[in-house]
């Protein structure tokens, strides 16, 4: 009896030895002698914390490179994992002791469950049935013959490393490891190399939405053959997925499709539907989840559904990517980082089997992809580089491997190969096309990069620029101004200077740049009723200017770059940017960021034609000004100099419209005694050219345009040129030149893009109420870059409310 009791203690020990108690949730405090990273809440904020930060710096040391965040993400897992800083076991054992595992991975999968949901609602299966057989034969192609390869790898690894591994599933989830292409992460590399809007990065996106598709079925299916059960289970399991799908499409859909209607542009989404649509992403992936597929399936599939026009869509991704994104899904690459140990890949063999690996998944996709682009009569430069691109792996392809190794198909020698695999074929994606494919082609050569010009009669043409809502009543308002009375008119081109940011909806608004060109502009979108749309339809209505709409989503580092290959583009003479400062309430100026200041002082050096930098102080208002209801009073102040004669050419130009008046104040500087306000330049004939510039402005005005008013005063000091300009009175919007002969007007100086007088003019001593537009005329004679984009042509220039063409998407 003694004897059974302890032989039960015994065992009773043994258990708690091998099942150590669950972590409770909080703890007490150090004060009582609790240590915090005993409990689950405080070791699971300790863990969020490494992780980002860690794959934040991550991510900044590889941004030079041009890198994803992906691999950012996947580098710092498997540093934190047991094959670096894992290694001691001091640091694993407290930061990631085995019984917080349970809870760390459940957090994961729930930021990864709302992730792959964002993922669905990225998806539109209406472009899918659009693509063209081009795209649908490289996807089947790229799947296809990597697919098979896989299949074919994994006989070899089976009589190697992954002995013992169940056959069917094992081949399988090789395929389906080496045949996917990650959707998300393509697109991020599209948008950094500005190739999205391209005929490639169209034939590439296009390729890899069905390739992604085709990746859940095949999935899906790895998944229902790797149960443990009969291969009738297996058949249960598929068939109930299926009806799970069909059950969503007929019973789902309708119910979002109505909370969806019921939520009006402009207005905001009620959070009884968002609550009640996140609720069913969670029960769709426990319904998935029980019929033994995977929960993600579950929430994929509803984020699919969910109808892409109007706010709603949006207004789920602003709720949930911000802290799934940021904070919950890097947590699922640590949890994969610490199943992935480097160290099992030892010996010649397995370093031989990883080269095997890698060179198998390059060959079957880049292969595949390469021999079909040729069959369809695609170059061979960009058949090579589609195909590169579609090798590129990342979150999908780590699913995948982890449902594998969760699921006892996959050992950790194997499921560590094909990690760096996926981590090595991502992070080649960038710099080998960077490498292979140039993109940038000369312009066409222009003739009119200035609005000063010998033929007044020809056509005037400006790229507007503008960062959101808040510039386009001012925008409109100068256009409006700018009119004129040529026979040829007025062309605008508007650009949206939009910020791509980490965020994976960015991507959303590249897509939707990508179908028609114009994010904002979509006249067969259904949600036609947006603001800025009206805004520019009506005033295009109301007016003979041609608006043609334009957007540039890039990194504010190199969105200057779109800026000046679509002046190159379009044949631009100036090119109209926001000033980097607002106006407060109270009329201080306040500045909206560094960026914004470095993209201006890019677009000055390298602009192909004139450039105007506007300091918007509600030209006209809050609102629109009709064009009988527009009375302006513009004033220029005329030094000298190529940059004052082109600010007054367009000046001049304004005054031609009824309701404006013109100020012309040219100041003669006379530095014969006293301090001189002049700078030294060797200017003969440039003195020459104001003459005569001036002479044909006086004739103007002698010839009874009462619309002009043209003084001259001379000036010895600065304090004389600042007391003048007061004097002009009140003036909706002066007009200046970048460099004129001018000392500096006032005592500092932050933003010299603005010259020395439209500093003077843009601080809040001097007004309040008047814009200032500062003008420089484009130099022929200085150096600069060109940065034309690939997929425009002469002919896009006539037409560029019609997207390019593509001749790969047919």
């Amino acid at each position: 009896m003694a004897a059974a009791v302890n032989a039960t203690v015994a065992a009773a020990n043994a258990t708690k030895l091998a099942c150590p108690a669950p972590m409770k949730a909080t703890s007490n405090g150090s004060w009582q002698g609790d240590n915090p990273l005993d409990y689950a809440l405080p070791l699971l904020i300790l863990q969020i914390c490494i992780v980002v930060v860690l794959t934040r710096i991550l991510g900044y040391i590889l941004r030079p490179l041009r890198q994803p965040r992906v691999i950012a993400e996947i580098i710092g897992g498997i540093l934190l994992g047991p094959s670096a800083l894992g290694r001691n076991q001091k640091f694993l054992t407290t930061v990631f002791p085995k019984a917080s595992l349970t809870v760390l991975d459940t957090v994961a999968n729930i930021g990864l469950l709302f992730f792959l949901f964002l993922v669905g609602l990225e998806l539109d299966l209406r472009a899918i049935r659009r693509t063209g057989n081009r795209a649908l034969a490289i996807a089947v192609a790229g799947i296809s013959l990597p697919f098979i390869m896989g299949v074919g790898t994994s006989v070899v690894l089976r009589k190697t490393i992954a002995e013992g591994a169940r056959e069917t599933p094992f081949l399988v989830f090789m395929g389906v490891a080496l045949s996917i292409t990650a959707f998300p992460v393509l697109a991020r590399i599209l948008a950094e190399l500005k190739l999205l809007t391209t005929d490639i990065g169209r034939m590439a996106m296009s390729a890899a939405a069905v390739n992604d598709v085709a990746a859940w079925i095949l999935l899906a299916l790895a998944i229902a053959l790797s149960g443990n059960g009969s291969p009738l289970v297996s058949v249960w399991v598929l068939l109930t997925g299926v009806a799970f799908v069909i059950f969503v499409a007929l019973a789902v859909r309708p119910c979002l499709k109505w909370m969806a209607s019921r939520s009006p542009q402009g207005e905001p989404v009620k959070e009884s539907y968002i609550c009640a649509t996140l609720v069913g992403v969670l029960a769709a992936g426990f319904v998935t989840d029980t019929i033994g597929i995977h929960a993600l399936f579950g929430a994929f599939i509803v984020g699919i559904v969910v109808p892409k026009e109007g706010p709603f869509a949006g207004a789920l991704i602003e709720k949930v990517e911000d802290l799934i994104s940021g904070l919950f899904l890097p947590l699922y690459f640590v949890s994969s980082g610490l199943k992935t140990n480097v160290a099992t890949i030892s010996g010649a063999q397995s370093w031989g089997l990883l080269v095997l690996v890698i060179a198998t998944a390059c060959i079957g996709k880049i292969g595949g992809t390469v021999l079909v682009s040729l069959a369809v009569k695609i170059p061979a430069r960009e058949a090579l580089t589609l195909g590169i691109l579609m090798n590129t792996k990342g979150l999908v392809e780590l699913i995948v491997l982890n449902i594998g190794k969760d699921r006892k198909v996959l050992n950790d020698e194997t499921f560590a190969v094909l990690v760096l695999m996926a981590l090595f074929t991502t992070f080649i994606t960038t710099p080998i096309v960077m490498a292979i494919y140039k993109p940038a082609r000369q312009a066409p050569a222009y003739k009119h990069r200035t609005i000063q010009r010998a033929n007044k009669e020809s056509e005037l043409r400006i790229l507007a620029c503008f960062h959101g809502n808040r510039n386009i009543p001012t925008l409109i308002n100068l256009i409006e101004s700018s009119r004129g009375t040529q026979k040829q008119g007025l062309i605008v081109y508007s650009m949206h200077l939009m910020e791509l940011s980490e965020r994976s909806s960015a991507i959303s608004i590249v897509h939707k740049a990508r179908r028609n060109g114009m994010p904002f502009w979509n006249k067969n979108s259904d949600d036609g009723t947006d603001q800025v749309v009206v805004a520019f339809e009506a005033y295009e209505k109301l007016s003979n200017v041609s608006i043609r709409p334009m957007t540039a989503i890039s990194d504010l580092q190199t969105i200057h770059e779109d800026i000046i290959a679509s002046a190159e583009q379009k044949r631009a003479a100036l090119i109209l940017l926001p000033f980097h400062k607002l106006q407060r309430v109270d009329g201080s100026m306040e500045t909206i960021g560094h960026a914004y200041h470095s993209v201006n002082q890019h677009v000055l050096r390298h602009a192909p034609c004139s450039v105007g930098i506007l300091v918007d102080r509600g030209l006209g208002g809050s609102a629109q000004v009709s064009s009988r209801e527009l009375s302006y009073t513009i004033g220029v102040l005329f030094f000298g100099g190529p940059d004052d004669r082109e600010a007054l050419s367009y000046a001049s130009r304004m005054a031609e419209h009824p309701g404006i008046d013109l100020v012309v104040l040219r100041f003669i500087v006379n530095s014969t005694d006293g301090e001189s306000i002049s700078v030294s330049v060797d200017d003969s004939e440039g003195s020459s050219a104001d003459e005569k510039f001036l002479n044909e402005l006086r004739a103007k005005v002698a010839a009874g345009n009462q619309s002009i008013t043209f003084e001259e005063k001379t000036v010895r000091r600065k304090e004389e040129v600042v007391e003048a300009v007061k004097a002009i009175g009140r003036c909706n919007l002066f007009v200046v030149g970048q460099k004129p002969p001018c000392m500096p007007l006032t005592q500092r100086n932050d933003c010299p893009e603005l010259g020395p007088v439209g500093s003077y003019l843009a601080a809040s001593e001097f007004s309040a109420v008047a814009s200032v537009l500062v003008v420089k005329q484009f130099d022929p004679t200085a150096p600069r870059d060109s940065f034309t984009i690939e997929g425009s042509s002469s002919e896009d220039t006539d037409v560029p409310n019609t997207p390019a063409t593509s001749s790969y998407a047919k």
